[in-house]
């Protein structure tokens, strides 16, 4: 492993039961730098042999010590736990910007957004409650909210700090057992934060982390008898598989999934206000991004100027190595990169309004310039697909409808916003557009730790974030005692 990541701990091993083992096959898979393309080390490659270890060792910690520790003491070890994450920013983030490629100011705000949601799921523990339910004379009928058990975490290479917070953290809080596998792309943070969940006195087996393959460790975990919930973040096709795995178990299922999210942008918009917003959602971490702002609808009157406003942006925007921390860095992977071509390729008949700059970028590396289209067609492939790059497309439109139209007119729901100073519009328009989450005058409200998230159609179905996230790990019991 080069020097410049500088871990404390081995990543070649599994962290299962409290230890640090090497997987039971003896493999490893390579770990590359998406910002050269070289291979800079290695990671464990868990098995199912592995997984069925990491299972039995949440079992044991759910049923034995982790099981038995009050809501408020699990809060409190979280809690431990982000304020260890806060002392380790600078040294997670720069692990972070080297393993998935994103600029340095990227790969800090996700350590920092990390601490944060432990902070919240620590705070919440202790908070979610059950009810009294009035009922017949002689009978006192309550809820109560009790963890699943033992939980399964698969989380992507994109954001994999801010997705095991969001997950784990909240899984944590509500009592459950964790085996977390991480991406076989980008999985160093998540070994990083398993290692200081024990110093902050998480119990042997409350969180267990098999690096790994989708095809072998992530499909032992979905389709494992003893895993009682399983939150995927991925693509639509692997989450499909994944619900059709645990559904074999009658396993409930948190999906994330993907997006093609729309900002609508009508003729009253603050375009001074919405230009940042209009452009960073859709490259930030170079486009791949679940809720990435691929699709900018803008009205007819005003598309011209805010493609040539765009446009501006676009062509000052430097796409370089990682550790230089410019505006975009490189894409995960060679496959990546080929995805992302492929479908530039496809826009070979728009019009190509601007594009960012390359600097100082390796050859090896694999980076993609972002692209801005103007005037695209609402049924094009840019403008339906998820494309998962640094690419915009500005779709042209002339009356509200036709604008709701289009936001709805893909497989996705996850994220849209609506940029007007209309208040009727934006209520009208909050309530019509299919999706998740839907931002008036911004677009994704500062990460927002404590805003539910998650999609419609083929975006996934569950909320993640918030505390509804919490009622998500949780499985309500109803007791009805009669007392006479």
């Amino acid at each position: 492993m080069t020097q410049e990541l500088d871990l404390w701990f081995d990543p070649t091993k599994c962290l299962i039961a409290g230890k640090w083992v090497s997987p039971e096959g003896g493999e490893d898979l390579p770990l590359f730098n998406p910002s050269s393309g070289e291979q800079i080390g290695s990671i464990a490659r868990g098995t199912k042999a592995d997984i069925d270890a990491a299972v039995a060792a949440a079992d044991a910690a759910w049923r034995g010590e982790w099981g038995k520790v009050t809501a408020v003491e699990r809060g409190r070890i979280l809690f431990r736990l982000g304020q260890l994450v806060l002392q380790r920013v600078e040294h997670l983030a720069r692990i972070e910007a080297i393993d998935v490629g994103k600029p340095l100011k990227q790969a800090r705000a996700d350590a920092v957004a990390l601490a944060r949601y432990l902070e919240f799921y620590g705070g919440a523990a202790d908070k979610l409650h059950g009810e009294t339910i009035p009922y017949l004379d002689g009978y006192t009928v309550y809820t109560l909210r009790e963890p699943h058990g033992v939980t399964g975490h698969i989380v992507p290479w994109n954001y994999p700090m801010q997705i095991i917070g969001r997950s784990v953290g909240a899984a944590l809080a509500t009592g459950n057992a964790c085996v977390l596998k991480p991406a076989e792309d980008a999985c160093l943070t998540a070994l990083a934060f398993a290692d200081l969940a024990r110093q902050a006195g998480l119990p042997d087996g409350a969180l267990n982390v098999v690096p790994g393959l989708g095809s072998e460790a992530g499909a032992a975990l979905c389709t494992h008898p003893g895993v009682h919930h399983v939150s995927f973040t991925g693509s639509v096709a692997t989450g499909v598989q994944v619900q059709a795995a645990a559904a074999r178990n009658v396993v409930p299922v948190t999906l994330e999934l993907g997006g093609k999210s729309p900002q609508l942008v009508f003729d009253d918009a603050d375009l001074d206000a919405a230009l940042p917003f209009l452009v960073n959602a859709g490259i930030q971490n170079a486009g791949q991004t679940c809720s990435a702002s691929s699709r900018i609808l803008v009205h007819r009157s005003i598309h011209d100027q805010v493609v040539e406003r765009m446009a501006t942006r676009y062509t000052s925007l430097q796409v370089g190595p990682a550790l230089a921390d410019l505006d975009v860095g490189p894409l995960i992977s060679g496959k990546q990169k080929s995805i992302v071509s492929g479908f530039l390729d496809k826009g070979n008949d728009l019009s190509k309004a601007a594009e960012g700059l390359l600097k100082e970028a390796p050859e090896g590396g694999n980076y993609i310039k972002p692209t801005l289209f103007a005037d695209v067609s609402a049924d094009h492939s840019l403008a339906r697909d998820e494309i998962f790059g640094p690419v915009q497309v500005i779709i042209p439109f002339d009356e509200e409808d036709e604008a709701v139209a289009i936001a709805n007119g893909t497989d996705y729901g996850l994220v849209a916003s609506i940029w007007s100073r209309d208040g009727a519009r934006q209520m009208r328009l909050a309530r019509k557009i299919r999706s998740g989450q839907v931002f008036i005058n911004n677009y994704g409200a500062g990460g927002g730790v404590e805003l539910p998230f998650g999609g419609m159609g083929k975006s996934g179905h569950g909320r993640e974030k918030g505390f509804e996230a919490l009622y998500g790990f949780t499985t309500l019991k109803t007791v009805a005692a009669y007392h006479g």
